[in-house]
């Protein structure tokens, strides 16, 4: 095997593909990236590690074609060192020599022989803009669950309805849910699958400069994988075994009390007030016809409040939240203004986000925060 590559090219591509590559693999030879020249002109980079699969395809200047498995964590570190100049990579025996201007690295290879198929890419259910996707996966994933001995809750669900695709995932003390128009293969369709939050989050990341993204879903064939590509570059992901709890009935059907506030007045205010609550403590919010305050700290420990603008429509209210997860939900709702709606001070609340101060609020993100009993 014998191709030359540019050099930003090979890097991008190797440090896209060996990005899930496992720190402990189970076998040595899940610790590689494959790469496969054709003479057609493309190099194909792969990684897999029985649960996720990537590859990349790119352009290249085959002489020879073939097949070589290398360790992907070392050629990704050599590849983002290199000069910027063109990088050859030629086979010698059980060795790849990899060549940039005046440098020279030479690779042990591993036996390609003992590296897993790829699982292949299930059929597309439809296309979606990655910035739309990437934006959706940042607004559910902050509620994912990062406790692993309950793998359900580590989990996004993804369901698709006709043109509307539906992204959920909760922890237990907060839920979000985002709603977002995209392009499905055939009119009606209609699936599930959970996938790994962390997985997900990391797809959409590094698709955002792709174009469209083609997502394939399970549609009740028996595979249990989901796959996402876009701009040469295709992933699969396991999924999530179990049966995701039905969380679209914990948002209330009817609210009382509704206020709208600044975001980022809301998020200054309560970054400042919650520098005196202590760990697992609450902030308070008191909110009233034209302002909210919210305080923290009590007794003999350091204290702190502040007021700001708010409207408000309903009776006035008091409740309090963890300040992390208020401030997750204020750091993606997207908009100028973000609306807290009520029926009690001890039943959750929904947290959407409307462009100004008079107009409708967006449902197509809603996040449901469970509030904290609080003394006084």
């Amino acid at each position: 095997m014998k191709f030359t590559v540019e050099r930003d090219v090979l890097a991008e591509a190797v440090t896209w593909t060996a990005r899930s590559l496992p720190s402990r693999p189970s076998i040595p030879v899940l610790a590689g990236v494959r790469l496969e020249a054709s003479t057609s002109g493309t190099l194909a980079l792969s990684s897999f590690d029985y649960e996720v699969s990537a590859v990349s395809q790119i352009s290249a200047d085959v002489a020879e074609a073939g097949t070589v498995l290398v360790s992907g964590r070392l050629l990704a570190e050599i590849s983002r060192s290199l000069p910027n100049k063109p990088v050859e990579v030629v086979i010698e025996g059980t060795r790849a020599v990899l060549t940039c201007g005046s440098s020279r690295f030479t690779l042990r290879t591993m036996p390609i022989e003992d590296y897993p198929a790829l699982p292949a890419l299930p059929p597309a259910s439809g296309t979606i803009d990655s910035h739309a996707f990437a934006e959706a996966v940042a607004q559910v994933t902050i509620a994912a669950s990062r406790d692993e001995t309950l793998p359900l809750l580590t989990g996004v669900r993804v369901e698709i309805e006709g043109e509307t695709l539906t992204l959920m995932a909760t922890d237990r003390y907060r839920l979000a849910l985002r709603e977002v128009a995209w392009n499905p293969s055939t009119p009606g369709v209609s699936a599930t699958a959970l996938v790994r939050a962390r997985t997900l989050s990391e797809v959409a990341k590094s698709l955002t400069s792709a174009g469209p993204i083609s997502i394939s879903l399970p549609t009740g064939d028996g595979k249990d994988i989901v796959g996402f590509e876009a701009g040469g570059r295709r992933t699969t992901s396991l999924l999530v075994d179990g049966d995701y709890p039905p969380v679209r009935r914990l948002f209330p059907e009817a609210m009382t009390s509704h206020a709208v506030v600044s975001t980022q007045a809301l998020v200054e205010a309560a970054r400042r007030v919650a520098l005196v609550a202590e760990r697992n403590t609450p902030i308070r919010l008191e909110f009233s016809e034209g302002q909210v305050v919210l305080e923290a700290g009590q007794g003999e420990d350091a204290q702190a409040s502040e007021a700001i603008e708010s409207s408000f429509e309903g009776e006035s209210i008091t409740t309090a939240f963890n300040p992390g997860y208020l401030l997750d939900a204020l750091g993606v709702v997207g908009k100028e203004f973000t609306r807290l709606s009520f029926t009690h001070g001890t039943k959750p609340s929904v947290i959407t986000g409307q462009s100004a101060l008079d107009s409708a609020h967006d449902e197509g993100f809603r996040y449901l925060i469970q509030p904290i009993r609080f003394a006084g």
